[in-house]
């Protein structure tokens, strides 16, 4: 290993043994201030979120962003390890956070160090952020206003390090079906259910014309059905929930007006429009440069911080989106040095 995966891997032993679960990354986010202060990295801070620029900056050229997100999900109760506890196995670092996105938020950032001593036709920027997992109001969205103007972006997420040029939106919408109760042995009330029934049913079977080439089709998913209070009760009212992911030829909000049209007996309520899905031209240069390199462009079905993103972005970043959110969660050495490596070669001489 090189001195720059070396460092990779020491920051994100520290950061595996710091719980940094979405809204509680303060003391990651502390810890990583530690680092980049080490390195001589002068950065700034919002919340949990740090960013930091290039020595060279000249807002007449072009900005290229590298971002990777520092928070986690909670644990599942199925680790045969400590998840907190960084464990080297042969080549497999262990631990919460390992592969989704420390080895992204490790490795984008030992990328843009050297990077910074590389001749460059542009402005560079890295940036840590916060409450990815949850989509939340102190994440990336609290740091975007205080960002220089962005040109594209780099998401570091798993993606074996191929690019991820396409990402399905998301959208959950809230359905109530409304009755009236009374006694289940006598021939009385509204139910609930029975009222949601044929709404449930229709989501189930309906499917969207437009697939896309690289996302396929819009998804309606119904993931929590809630009715009832005990079995001599008609129940009065009936709560669902439906997932929704959507490609680029649907927007979130006429997906939520179509629904209401459709499902004329239930009230629907979308608990937010914001994350669409999002995509980068295939004639990007950044695209380009990934093909002539043979990597291979593919959609994501997983949500990111991307989608939050009002410039071009793609996702590329070591580790697999499989091994996300699992039990005993790992990141390769070798992954996080061939990623380190596979960023400064892409953006060595790009031309933006």
């Amino acid at each position: 290993m090189n001195n720059y995966t070396n460092d990779a891997v020491a920051l994100l032993k520290d950061l595996i043994a710091i719980p940094s679960v979405s809204r509680s990354e303060e003391k990651a986010a502390d810890k990583l201030g530690e680092y980049l202060n080490k390195w001589g990295l002068p950065y700034g801070r919002e919340g949990n979120n740090l960013w930091v620029g290039c020595q060279d900056w000249d807002n007449s050229r072009k900005t290229l962003l590298l971002n990777a997100h520092i928070d986690t999900v909670r644990p599942v109760n199925t680790w045969s390890r400590d998840p907190f506890r960084p464990t080297l196995e042969g080549d497999r670092l262990y631990g919460l956070g390992s592969n989704d996105c420390g080895g992204g938020l490790v490795s984008t950032l030992q990328a843009y160090r050297i990077l910074l001593n590389k001749p460059r036709s542009y402005n560079i920027l890295w940036v840590a952020s916060a409450e990815e997992e949850v989509s939340g109001e102190n994440g990336l969205r609290l740091v975007i206003p205080k960002l220089p103007t962005i040109d594209v972006a780099i998401v570091g997420e798993p993606t074996g390090m191929q690019p991820a040029t396409a990402e399905r939106g998301l959208m959950v919408i809230d359905g109530y079906a409304h009755g009236v109760s009374g006694h289940a042995a006598r021939e009385e009330g509204v139910n609930a259910i029975y009222e949601a029934l044929d709404n449930l049913l229709w989501l189930r079977d309906y499917r969207f014309r437009k697939s896309s080439e690289l996302l396929g089709a819009t998804k309606l998913t119904v993931t929590v059905v809630e009715s009832g209070t005990q079995h001599n009760v008609i129940p009065d009212t009936l709560h669902f929930v439906i997932d929704i992911r959507t490609n680029e030829f649907y927007q979130n909000e006429y997906v939520f007006e179509f629904l209401k049209k459709k499902m004329k007996k239930c009230e629907l309520r979308a608990r937010s429009f914001r994350l669409h899905s999002s995509s980068i031209a295939a004639d990007h240069p950044l695209v380009r440069r990934c093909l002539e390199r043979g990597m291979k462009p593919f959609g994501s079905p997983t949500l990111s911080d991307q989608a939050l993103m009002p410039w071009p972005s793609l996702k590329l970043g070591p580790g697999d989106s499989a091994r996300s959110h699992a039990a005993d969660e790992y990141i390769a050495i070798g992954e996080i040095d061939d990623a380190i490596n596979t960023y400064v070669s892409l953006l060595e001489g790009l031309f933006l």
